[in-house]
Parts: C-alpha cells; structure tokens; sequence
C-alpha cells in the first residue's frame, strides 16, 4: 500500500504535516508507518526555505526502508551543475538563468560542501522510475519506448556517470529519453505564437498531455497549462516526432512536475499528477493507493 507525494521543493513543514495527516509517525528521527510506505515523486530541492530539511526527511525514509524517492529534473539538474565536463566547465552550465534556479539550494548549503556533495551522490542512485503490477511512477512523463529503453541501458533505471555525461549530449535517443522522462513532453508552436512561463522566460514550445493523443487534439486542449493565447487549432501530424498516449487500459501512472492549480483531480481514471505547486503558494498534495485499478479522486490528501 503505497501514498504517492508530489514535488516537494524544499517544503518540510508541509512534508510534515502531510505525513502526519496520512499517520505517520516520526521516532528516532524517520518517519515511518506500520501498513503503508511513500514513494516520493522527484524534486525535493530548489525555491522551498527548507531544502536541507525536506532531503533529511525523505533520505531518512528511503534508507529505512519506509519509502521509494525517484528522481526529479531538479536532482537530475543539480547533479549536471555540480558534474565537470571532461571538454570543461560543467555538464549543466553555470548561466545566470541555471545560477537562479539553484540559487536556494546553494545558498541553504553554504559551508556545508561535505553534507551538499554526499547529497549529489543519492541523487545519482534515483531510480528515473518505477513499476509494480499494479501501478508505474515517473517524474514528469511515460512514454513506453523511452522507458524500454532505458531500462535496457541504465543500472536497475539509475544513471552512471558514464550515461550522465552522455545524457547531456544533444539530439541523441539517450538524451531526448532522459529530458522526456524526466521534464516532460513538448511541442513547438505555430510561428509567430509564443508565451511567457512562470518565471518570466520567453517559450515558444508547450509542454503536453502525454497521455492525450495529440492527433485528436489542439494546441490549446494539448497543453498542460491553461494559456489564454494558444491556437485552438489542430494538431498536424507533420509538427510531431512521435505520436502516444496512455490508454485507459494501462495500469495507473502517478507522475509530477507540472505546477497544477486548484485542487487535485485526475485527468483519467489510471492519470495522476500530483505536483499542485506547492512553491506557488499551492498545496503538497499524496494520493493513498491500494491496488485499484480505477483511481479514486477521494484519496487526495493534502496540506
């Protein structure tokens, strides 16, 4: 029986109020529970005040067995900030932009090289995903063929330095894998259409409903996020690299990473997002799984 918590990004006090709304206890430091364990979803670090704390409590966790941490684009980033390029400089540029996004988690590990350094190592042993007969986990996005091929080439789906530095490399199928699984799906607009994200940046591609068939749909209803300027026109197979989807048939897939607003709910009966932007003023939202085939929008639980 597992409760599935979405991105935390440095909120302990939420991370612990959650857990203890879903009983669980804390003793000598590890948050456990007699029945149940968690499987965190990815990013722990970055924008939160309690980045230090939030991978104390989740560590803690996976090392005693009382929980499964997968690894977010944020872990996955950090470790290409802090990874040297044998070409030199490092695997993820040290730009003002990369600088920014990091930013919390440096500054919350200044003078604390050793603890921060220990930390890029568990990040490096995540497993980019997870699958039981019953249920699949990933960060943002499962595509069945990347997720094949991962799992031919990756140790148990953890990443190697060998596969990390290779993983950087542009327009290669490891790299398109990784960026898919880990960040998500995109699609580049129609020229002349572009938006501004989150953090202020220019985009000019959207990032998708993987497991909606983009051919049945438009750029609009395609998009993850409700963005008042796209073209409400359809989708040509010609603007795609691949077309899938998730069928209703598959087993549940419980996913983040996609700054949701509102309450929770789901996108299909076996599609659960559960990053509700918690670093957004938001909510740090779990899904309480017991093996059903049709998920159940009654077992949100949130903070």
């Amino acid at each position: 029986m597992i409760d599935f918590i979405g991105d935390i990004h440095g909120y302990a006090d939420k991370l612990e109020a959650l857990l203890f709304k879903l009983g669980y206890k804390k003793s000598k430091g590890v948050f456990s529970h007699p029945e149940r364990k968690v499987l965190f979803i990815g990013d722990y670090i970055d924008r939160g005040p309690q980045i230090r704390e939030t991978l104390e409590i989740v560590k803690t966790m996976a090392d005693s067995g009382n929980a499964i941490a997968l690894m977010g684009n944020h872990e996955f980033n950090a470790i290409c900030f802090h990874f040297q390029s044998p070409d030199g400089g490092y695997l993820r540029k040290h730009s003002i932009k990369n600088i920014m996004q990091h930013f919390e988690t440096l500054k919350q590990f200044q003078n604390k090289q050793k603890e921060y350094d220990d930390y890029i190592d568990w990040f490096k042993t995540l497993p980019l995903f997870y699958e039981t007969e019953t249920f699949r986990a990933v960060h943002a996005s499962w595509d069945q063929n990347n997720i094949s091929f991962l799992n031919k080439i990756l140790d148990n789906g953890k990443l190697t330095d060998d596969f990390i530095r290779k993983s950087v490399k542009s327009e290669t199928i490891l790299n398109d894998a990784i960026e898919q699984t880990l960040k998500g799906k995109e699609i580049q607009l129609p020229k002349g259409f572009s938006f501004h994200d989150k953090d202020g940046a220019i985009r000019k591609e959207i990032r998708t409903k993987w497991w909606e068939n983009p051919l049945q749909s438009t750029y609009k209803s395609i998009s993850v996020e409700p963005i008042d300027n796209l073209p409400d026109q359809q989708i040509s197979a010609t603007d795609l690299t691949s077309v899938t989807d998730y069928p209703e048939q598959e087993k549940p897939v419980f996913f983040g990473h996609y700054w949701l607003k509102g309450l929770p709910f789901l996108y299909k009966k076996n599609v659960c997002c559960l990053d509700y932007s918690v670093a957004k003023e938001g909510n740090l939202v779990a899904y309480r799984f017991d093996n059903e085939n049709i998920l159940d929008k009654s077992k949100f639980i949130w903070v």
